[in-house]
């Protein structure tokens, strides 16, 4: 009797979650993946793009390839998810399954901060990012402003990344020395679940070289014509130019299926991504993971990539009786873009009581050449 599996999403964890699945059942069984997009994205080259040194081409592949590999490929709207049957409805059409993964990723919710998209642009989407491009070769000197408006998102490097390439590109144009850099962050300092170490390490790159870091500042509103950014501490700063990571929300169909805690996200068996509902998984940015320090799993596509292994394992494991059963362990690393050619890398054990150990890598073109080689070896090895 063959079987199906459901996969909704195509990002990092839903290609993974997928070509595992076609390696490790049978022939018969059927694996499907579901995307409203055409093109994969590889997100880390985003910030590249943002500076100029990747097109939108060099870092996107279509999603129809996945076919070539025995994997069904639907392209349309998740619109509803009935987690109790195992079945979702594509453009309100109904699909069913035997399982079903859910790594739909995390919405972006700019307008939960009132004038926050038309004052700014968001380097977390190609459109925002090839926007910010544009806006550096034109920009001439000023107050660039990097913001996080909310103090939970993913990728947590992202944004101190982001600030590092910018002031980067602006010391290569010949304009830093006429601009003034300021990092606004509604976390307390950062990449608060990695540790002091590795905050005090991010923290000192930024203000090493002249970005003013101001943790603590929740954004409450912008005005667009002022250009002014008022936070809810009562405290205002002015800017030129407004560079900020959007507030993140489960994505419509998971929320109103009834998915999500309090909140606002998926809650998972922490070593099987096993939902409240049997053979319904949930893997990537969408869930949310609490640790013994009292802040979630941070929301990166490293954990995805490793959740959706063993998500894939453990289905076939069920399915066929082969091998044995997987536990993720919450181990996981990343890369920290400095500019100028050189990254630095953070790595541990993020299940680690009470609290995460992580290794702190300082900046240099070891690390760089490893994040170059790794978006490669993905496009390549996926695709």
């Amino acid at each position: 009797m063959s079987r199906s599996v459901l996969i909704l999403g195509a990002g990092l964890g839903g290609v993974v979650a997928a070509e595992a699945l076609r390696k490790l059942l049978p022939a018969e069984d059927r694996v499907t993946v579901v995307d409203r997009a055409e093109s994969h994205l590889f997100p880390p080259s985003l910030l590249w793009l943002m500076v100029g040194t990747r097109a939108a081409g060099d870092f996107s592949r279509p999603i129809a390839r996945l076919a070539g590999r025995g994997i069904e490929v639907l392209r349309g709207e998740v619109t509803r998810i009935d987690p109790q049957a195992v079945a979702a409805e594509i453009d309100a059409k109904k699909i069913s399954a035997d399982a079903m993964v859910i790594a739909l990723g995390a919405a972006y919710a700019p307008e939960a901060i009132p004038g926050l998209a038309e004052a700014g642009l968001s380097f977390y989407t190609l459109e925002g990012a090839a926007a910010i491009h544009a806006e550096l070769e034109k920009f001439s000197g000023g107050r660039l402003v990097v913001l996080t408006a909310a103090p939970q998102y993913k990728c947590p490097a992202g944004p101190y990344e982001a600030a590092l390439l910018a002031e980067d590109f602006l010391a290569r144009k010949g304009v830093r020395g006429s601009t003034e850099i300021d990092f606004y962050a509604a976390e307390p300092a950062p990449m608060v679940v990695a540790g002091p170490e590795m905050g005090r390490a991010v923290r000192g790159l930024i203000e090493g070289r002249g970005i003013r870091y101001h943790p603590e500042h929740q954004v409450a509103s912008v005005e667009a014509a002022s250009r002014t950014l008022r936070f809810a501490n009562g405290a205002t700063a002015q800017f030129d130019l407004l560079l900020y990571v959007p507030p993140h929300r489960a994505p419509a169909p998971v929320r109103e299926a009834g998915l999500t805690n309090e909140l606002g996200w998926v809650p998972v068996d922490r070593h099987t991504l096993q939902t409240r509902f049997a053979n319904v998984y949930a893997i990537g940015d969408v869930v949310s993971i609490p640790l013994k320090m009292g802040r979630p799993l941070p929301k990166a596509g490293v954990f995805a990539h490793g959740e959706a292994e063993v998500v894939a394992h453990n289905i076939a494991h069920a399915w066929t009786g082969k091998g044995a059963p997987r536990r993720f362990d919450g181990s996981g690393m990343c890369f920290i873009e400095a500019g100028g050619g050189r990254a630095g890398m953070g790595s541990g054990d993020f299940y680690a009581e009470p609290l995460p150990r992580i290794t702190v890598r300082s900046p240099s073109v070891l690390w760089h050449a490893g994040k170059v080689l790794y978006e490669k070896y993905w496009l390549w090895s996926r695709f």
